[in-house]
């Protein structure tokens, strides 16, 4: 008995990536069920951080680890977003990171973190989002970002910044997305321009393009504006600022000039 369950732990701490969370489901399927985890976690092995989660006993696990055991694990389509997507990718100068900072995640009405994940301690605050922002194509403008042993799902660049501006100016300034703007030079232009055109936020879209305009990046010339709706009438996304009269939207005096 003592050898079948050293060589279950043996063929997990294989199958287990290092730097991530295992989640009771997942553990059963490998035939390790919720009696013999309890008995990992007694000898030693595993450590509990959650109701039905544990990782390895000396393993450094941050909430990477924790979104890939939701994501690979469990199948939820919850994916990293917004400003922390952009922070991952380099390109989230402007943003508050480290302890402290936003965990900003995206998904479904129907889907929810885990509790494990929201009760734990990761240093950051959990914002769980349910925009959906993309009409039609839920997955688009997704991708993969890789660690040491493990991947998940994070918004590319280019959805990203829509994830921004949609909380914006709620969640940020605007002047601090324009800040984030100025670092997306090297954005997709096919990529955009699927994203706008299936993007169900006016508000994103319209400041996206006015504070876009501003920084005069190139691959803005190569969007096809003919095909993306704006809606009608003026919206004011700052009180006392003043009208971008193209895109009819009010901005701070010192971002409208």
């Amino acid at each position: 008995m003592a050898g079948e369950k050293n060589s279950k732990l043996n063929s997990l701490l294989k199958t287990w990536p290092p730097g991530t969370v295992a989640v009771v489901p997942w553990l059963e399927k490998l035939g390790v069920y919720q009696q013999l985890a309890y008995q990992y976690e007694r000898a030693g092995w595993v450590k509990r951080v959650g109701r039905g989660a544990y990782t390895r006993l000396n393993d450094t696990v941050d909430w990477p680890g924790g979104v890939h055991a939701f994501q690979q694990q469990l199948g939820l389509s919850i994916h990293v977003g917004g400003k922390t997507a952009l922070e991952l990718k380099g390109l989230g100068h402007f943003a508050a990171i480290g302890e402290g900072a936003y965990l900003y995640l995206f998904g479904s009405a129907d889907e929810k973190p885990p509790g494990w994940f929201l009760k734990h301690d990761w240093k950051r605050r959990v914002s769980y989002k349910m925009p959906q922002l993309f009409d039609g194509k839920p997955g688009l403008g997704l991708t993969s970002h890789s660690y040491d042993a493990f991947s998940i799902q994070i918004s590319s660049p280019e959805r990203a910044i829509l994830e921004v501006l949609h909380l914006t100016p709620g969640e940020q300034s605007v002047e601090e997305a324009l800040l984030l703007i100025e670092g997306l030079a090297t954005l997709r232009p096919k990529l955009v321009q699927e994203l706008l055109e299936c993007c169900r936020s006016i508000k994103a879209k319209r400041l996206f393009l006015a504070l876009a305009e501003r920084c005069n990046h190139a691959w803005l010339k190569k969007l096809d504006l003919s095909k993306v709706q704006l809606g009608k009438g003026k919206r004011m996304i700052v009180s006392g600022g003043v009208l971008d009269p193209k895109y009819q939207i009010t901005l701070p005096r010192q971002v409208g000039k």
